[in-house]
């Protein structure tokens, strides 16, 4: 499947006048996950990786924590009126056992790809309990490797290179090697995306790692980095102060405006060495 990149045409207007062109934009379609059959809720994203976006936001949720607990994952035929598959609704069956979630984890509303809290009753619904802890995890981060992390986050951006609108997620060694990086519109799909690729590679937790994403650091982002036992965050911009304060909580190291050799530290300042 690849509907990752669309081709439209348009009037690109400079100084030196006006041209007819064709750009390339980063596409955006809904899909809906299904769990056991029953719709559980709909996100716009750029198609790819939908089985590891499904996967890793029942991570998020705390639906399941093992790619045993999945059973299968298939895209649901039948999807419109004609009978065609769309590839844009997938059904995630879970594992004889597992605990299908209550109904108050269903979200009967339209999640944006930029923002998939909205909606949450409260705060308190939002703060899943972990399967792991985060707060002893060993991980030692120089201050020169994070430097570096932006620059080889935005390298492995194939789809930003074409159209500039997409969000990035990347996955990180204490060296800066990258194990895994998603490209998505949402910034929370990105994050799902490879957290559903670590679970799926039966790599959960993520212990010593560190996850670097393109835009702000927001409390979701926080959520999803533990909930995946990721003990480090860093971000190209701010975080939100419901950010820092569910670091703080759950003992995750999170930097934000990493740019250059410069960073702000704002929660387990403990992990980050000089180098010395």
């Amino acid at each position: 499947m690849t509907r990752v990149i669309a081709q439209r045409r348009i009037l690109k207007v400079r100084e030196a006048g006006q041209t007819h062109r064709v750009d390339a934009l980063a596409a955006e379609e809904p899909l809906e996950i299904r769990l056991n059959g029953r719709p559980l809720t709909v996100t716009m994203r750029t198609p790819g990786d939908d089985f590891d976006l499904a996967c890793g936001f029942l991570v998020s949720e705390g639906v399941i924590g093992t790619a045993s607990e999945v059973s299968t994952i298939r895209y649901c035929a039948g999807a419109t009126v004609d009978g065609s598959n769309t590839y844009n609704v997938l059904d995630v069956r879970l594992a004889e056992g597992v605990p299908v979630p209550t109904g108050s984890l269903e979200r009967n509303f339209y999640t944006t790809s930029s923002c998939g809290v909205c909606g949450k009753a409260s705060l308190d619904a939002v703060r899943t309990v972990a399967r792991w802890t985060v707060h002893e995890d060993p991980l030692i981060l120089r201050a020169d490797v994070v430097s570096a992390l932006p620059d080889r986050l935005r390298a492995a951006q194939r789809v930003f290179e074409r159209t500039g609108g997409l969000h990035a997620a990347g996955l990180f060694t204490p060296g800066g090697d990258a194990l895994c990086v998603r490209e998505d519109v949402g910034r929370h799909n990105a994050v799902d995306k490879l957290v559903g690729w670590a679970v799926r590679e039966d790599r959960l937790p993520l212990r010593t790692s560190v996850l670097m994403v393109s835009g702000r650091a927001s409390f979701e982002l926080v959520q999803k980095a533990v909930m995946a036992g990721i003990p480090a965050m860093c971000a190209v911009s701010a975080p939100s102060s419901l950010a820092v304060e569910l670091a703080v909580e759950a003992g995750l190291t999170l930097v934000g405006f990493v740019r250059g050799a410069s960073m702000n530290v704002y929660a387990g300042e403990h992990r980050l060495s000089d180098g010395g």
